[in-house]
């Protein structure tokens, strides 16, 4: 029999499950993560089973309260460690920066190609 894949919500609670426990070497419980996350202990209990599936939202809080990469909830999907310093590192930054952001590194881009030739 082949085994299946198993379902991204299912790997999703698992990785929750799996941050919670072990936060600060000791875990925390699911009431006080839903707290923390304004939600009730059923949500997470629930998404923890995959029997909710968390929002996009959901997944950068979680994220966020656990210092993590939203793609840690994601397995065989992590960036490059250039594309996570690159996410850090603009976190937070609002559509203006961002947009500088850009034409900055469309800017080193373009000088690097000059230099080439």
């Amino acid at each position: 029999m082949v085994k299946q894949p198993a379902d991204i919500y299912n790997q999703i609670g698992d990785k929750i499950r799996e941050l919670r426990a072990s936060l600060g070497g000791k875990g925390i419980s699911q009431e006080e993560l839903a707290a923390a996350m304004k939600t009730t202990a059923n949500t997470i209990s629930r998404w923890e089973t995959a029997t909710y599936k968390p929002s996009v939202s959901d997944l950068d809080r979680l994220a966020r309260f656990f210092g993590v990469p939203v793609s840690d909830f994601f397995p065989g999907l992590r960036p490059s460690p250039h594309v996570h310093a690159l996410v850090s590192a603009t976190r937070g930054l609002g559509d203006e920066d961002l947009e500088e952001v850009t034409l900055y590194a469309q800017f080193r881009k373009a000088r690097q190609r000059k230099k080439k030739r």
